[in-house]
């Protein structure tokens, strides 16, 4: 028999949720059936799958040791050694600025270096989370950014943390702001609204209405010269490849986007130093409740150096300060 405790990172959840966390390797049926028989039991009682869970509650395993351990979870230890650049961080959430080509989280089975792991380290070292206290939470980015886009990424520290920005970003109570450098003559602000599917080769596509995700992006402009605009992007919805794929419906190119972009335009960039996309997340401004030390607040995170010297090149501006001015649409 096992006991476990519920501490405060997996109260609210419904138990059989936390349980499919606990025994990772497990199907539901086997979480369902062990329910059933009460091999698996809430505060001395039967329980049922929808019980929610509360700070303090105990729960009992009946079951042996070889099967407990045989589909429970793994603790997840990272290879990296590496730490995070902190923007900014609470008791509750962590800013972390992510640079181009670095992975948001590992998604191949041979090990990269990854946001997502550089953030756990260093929320283990310094005693912030222990994943071996913790019997379901682990913390996470709510937001994600491609490999060769950089920009900030929000982490969650604990449960409530993480419910509260998934619904924020739902309802579009945190503001996603990006800059991006396009080949193509931009005269005014413009939206695309579409629907995107995936097709084979991973590439998004505009799709009929009845197919794929809405895709909603704003586009507004900052500054145009010859072939040239410099982009503000406000991303409504949050979709794969969205400003990269919206843009190419509209014959815009990213410069440097080797999925989407101009391969000829990308060349000259190339040669100019810039060998990645300009496509940056330059801005997160919080609208939400039950966060207040970031309510209301907007964080920047300038682009680098080589983005910032090629807008200079083109339309003769400091890009920074052209940044920090933007306030709204």
């Amino acid at each position: 028999m096992r006991e476990i405790i519920v501490n405060k990172n997996d109260q609210g959840r419904r138990l059989d949720r936390f349980l499919k966390i606990y025994f990772e390797k497990a199907p539901l049926s086997f979480i369902y059936k062990n329910l059933r028989k009460k091999n698996i039991v809430l505060n001395g009682k039967k329980a049922k799958p929808e019980d929610i869970l509360s700070e303090g509650d105990e729960i009992k395993l009946f079951l042996s040791e070889e099967t407990i351990n045989k589909f429970k979870k793994d603790i997840k230890k990272s290879k990296n050694s590496k730490l995070p650049d902190i923007l900014y961080e609470d008791d509750d959430i962590i800013l972390v600025k992510k640079p181009v080509n670095m992975l948001t989280h590992n998604d191949s089975k041979a090990y990269q270096d990854n946001a997502l792991d550089r953030m756990v380290d260093y929320l283990i070292a310094k005693g912030d989370y222990s994943p071996r206290l913790e019997k379901s939470f682990r913390p996470a980015f709510v937001n994600r950014l491609d490999r060769n886009t950089s920009g900030i990424l929000i982490g969650a520290k604990n449960l409530k943390a993480l419910q509260i920005l998934n619904e924020a970003i739902k309802s579009r109570q945190i503001k996603k702001y990006y800059v991006t450098l396009v080949s193509g003559r931009v005269k005014k602000d413009f939206d695309v609204d579409i629907n995107l599917v995936k097709t084979a080769n991973n590439v998004m596509k505009k799709s009929k209405e009845d197919e794929g995700k809405r895709s909603i992006t704003k586009f507004h402009l900052l500054k145009n010269k010859g072939d040239y605009s410099l982009l503000a992007v406000d991303l409504i919805t949050g979709r794969t490849h969205q400003i990269r794929a919206s843009l190419k419906e509209k014959n815009l190119f990213i410069i440097g986007d080797r999925k989407y972009g101009h391969e000829g335009v990308n060349k000259i960039f190339r040669e100019k130093g810039l060998d990645s996309q300009f496509l940056h997340n330059y801005s997160i401004v919080f609208e939400c409740d039950g966060l207040e030390n970031v309510k209301g607040k907007k964080f920047i995170y300038l682009p680098g150096e080589k983005m910032t010297n090629i807008a200079e090149e083109i339309f003769g501006i400091n890009l920074g300060d052209l940044l920090n001015e933007k306030n709204n649409f």
